[in-house]
């Protein structure tokens, strides 16, 4: 970490430790009353980093923005009067967000960057006492992941990923929200498992295998209004090329991992809470892909993920399985658009238990000083699955995994990527 860096964020690190030894959340003294209870008039401001396409799902959020920041002055610019249209009149452009971090007036910071920023503005976030909001996937390494688990729950501060399945909505194309299949799945409709899940075009998932990088990139002139260096932060220097960048920056090794990345934090992290296995991780992963360019993602056909009880996650990229079901049991099948082969399956499901009510407000999660239904810890998990799928498809490898000790025993060069290194100026902070 740079001397710069550690300056900005040196004097909130003793309230982030304070946070870490009480193990209660940071809630900012300004929506406290006198008598120490919440205000409810009072609202949490917003930060948002990066001003990319999907920082305008942040712009919508609830909270008032004081700060846009990004490394392209015309994004910045083309956000920042979005963000001042809606509102948010107050609301300045920075460059570094280390400035904006520095700010005591900003309670929540939104981080809408590339993956290979995500722990690093994060992490950093979190020892400034700020609650941090996310964008999936979690993070570009398992590694990354893990170091963010760490200073999140050391500073005590609130944290969500920008995915909402688990919770609400309809889980994508297979036309039934999450919470209704673990209702299914908990009360035993299909049996008490093992299980097997199918997320393909079949079961209504797209992979976007439009997600590819390009080989043997000639360099380009940078623009003017555009900070290459900045942008590409911690990862590796390449020549800069405007297709490793702004819209197509998923199709390279170093800041995402193409229609994976992108996606699969979506898919898999309902996945997990629908079989309850939010505190496990596979024990093995198989791949069926071609090998892989160093620098640029391809596509794969087929990654399985094993879990300890014989529990299978099959990512079917080909849509080959014309019949399969989004989950199998032992006595059932739920297909797309909540099917099923089970006699009397809706009448059955209405007599079941609802599963447990999740913290579904990440205001009231601060405020409350509650976990939020997708937090660090279960958003930690379903990124590990991601990110096994990358270093499987990346390497292309099938490897077993050890859950506890998070390594990948019979690979070496698989268990390489487990994390990888960052530039020396920008080491993780922790």
């Amino acid at each position: 970490m740079s001397e710069h860096f550690t300056n900005k964020i040196s004097r909130r690190r003793a309230l982030g430790g304070l946070a870490s030894l009480a193990s209660v959340s940071i809630v900012p003294s300004r929506v406290l009353g006198l008598n120490g209870q919440t205000a409810p008039s009072n609202e949490l401001t917003r930060a948002i980093l990066g001003c990319g396409g999907i920082s305008n799902s942040h712009l919508g959020m609830p909270g008032r923005i004081l700060a846009m920041c990004d490394v392209d002055s015309q994004r910045l610019a083309g956000q920042l009067e979005k963000a001042k249209g809606r509102g948010n009149t107050d609301a300045k452009g920075y460059h570094d967000f280390r400035e904006v971090i520095a700010r005591d007036d900003i309670d929540i910071i939104h981080v809408a960057t590339p993956p290979h920023w995500h722990a690093y503005m994060a992490i950093a976030a979190a020892q400034a006492g700020k609650a941090v909001w996310g964008e999936k996937p979690m993070s570009r390494t398992i590694g990354e992941g893990q170091a963010m688990v760490k200073a999140i729950e050391e500073a005590g501060v609130a944290f969500r990923i920008n995915t909402w399945f688990r919770f609400q909505s309809n889980f994508y194309g297979s036309g039934v929200t999450a919470r209704q299949v673990k209702k299914a799945v908990d009360g035993g409709l299909i049996g008490a498992g093992p299980y097997k899940v199918t997320l393909s075009g079949i079961t209504g998932f797209n992979w976007k295998f439009n997600w590819v990088g390009k080989t043997k990139l000639t360099e380009q002139p940078v623009p003017k209004h555009f900070d290459y260096d900045f942008w590409l932060g911690p990862a590796p220097y390449k020549p800069y090329h405007p297709h490793r960048t702004h819209g197509t920056f998923r199709g390279y090794w170093d800041y995402d991992g193409g229609g994976l990345g992108d996606m699969g934090q979506h898919y898999l992290d309902p996945v997990q809470y629908i079989l309850g296995k939010d505190d496990e991780m596979p024990v093995s992963v198989e791949i069926d892909a071609d090998p892989q360019d160093a620098d640029a993602v391809g596509t794969w056909r087929r990654i399985t993920y094993t879990y300890a009880d014989g529990t299978t996650i099959v990512l079917d990229g080909e849509n080959k399985d014309k019949d399969a079901a989004f989950i199998e049991g032992p006595e059932g099948k739920i297909f797309k658009g909540f099917k099923s082969d089970v006699k009397g399956f809706a009448d059955k499901l209405k007599a079941l238990p609802e599963p447990a009510e999740q913290v579904t407000d990440f205001h009231q999660a601060i405020r409350e000083k509650k976990k939020f239904a997708l937090n660090e810890k279960n958003g930690f998990h379903s990124c590990t699955l991601v990110n096994l799928g990358k270093i499987a498809h990346r390497s292309n490898t099938s490897f077993k995994f050890n859950p506890k000790k998070l390594e990948i025993t019979d690979s070496k060069a698989a268990n390489a990527l487990i994390d990888q290194p960052s530039r020396e100026k920008w080491k993780l902070p922790v």
